[in-house]
């Protein structure tokens, strides 16, 4: 999944889409620390890989991510409407640089399969990527609920990155529907951005 794709901007508001690729950056150099963060925890409760990647992987992989959008947040403290777009490139750049690393370890003999991940896992940190962007952007206008807010949004990010890890590593038709799903919601969140169904619900 490339940087340079046109597949996220529909969720970028136009001006923002020429600073939005170099917020990718912070994305790419997090791996390995979240790899690093994943076998200390695996090793502290003694799990076995396919248990890590359904319980640990999800939360260290959304909090590390989240550790540079704090950054941006506490640092610049930007308006709202400056929130989305390095919460995408910063998801983004991380499921970039996780795929090419995937096909560095795998190779690509299996060609369709490495596609199928490829768009899928793209698809799911894009996804946690909106959903952390949006939810941090809507709790910021009410200080009252700003930090309880912020850990809601981080905490529905793992639930939907760990639904994912336990779909895929499942056989038959729920692997299936583990793929599509982070493909399905990220639909559903245009639909809404696009018909501004937020808008309404505000206004009833």
């Amino acid at each position: 999944m490339s940087c340079s794709s046109p597949y996220f901007e529909p969720f970028i508001p136009k001006r923002e889409t020429t600073d939005f690729y170099s917020i990718c950056d912070p994305g790419n150099g997090k791996l390995p620390f979240v790899r690093l963060c994943e076998q200390f925890f695996a090793g502290c409760y003694g799990t076995d890989p396919a248990v890590a990647v359904m319980e640990i992987t999800p939360a260290c992989e959304e909090v590390i991510k989240f550790l540079p959008l704090l950054f941006y947040l506490l640092v610049f403290e930007p308006d709202r409407h400056n929130i989305v777009s390095p919460a995408i490139g910063i998801a983004v750049g991380f499921a970039t640089f996780e795929n090419v690393c995937y096909l560095t370890e795998n190779g690509a003999a299996d060609f369709s399969y490495v596609l199928i991940r490829g768009v899928s896992a793209g698809s799911l940190h894009l996804l946690c990527g909106i959903a952390l962007g949006c939810g941090i952007a809507y709790v910021f206008q009410k200080k009252w609920i700003m930090v309880t807010g912020t850990i809601g949004a981080l905490g529905a990010c793992v639930v939907f990155h760990g639904i994912y890890n336990i779909l895929i590593t499942t056989k038959g038709k729920w692997n299936v529907v583990g793929y599509l799903f982070p493909i399905g919601m990220i639909l559903i969140f245009w639909l809404v951005k696009k018909f501004r169904i937020y808008e309404r619900i505000e206004v009833e």
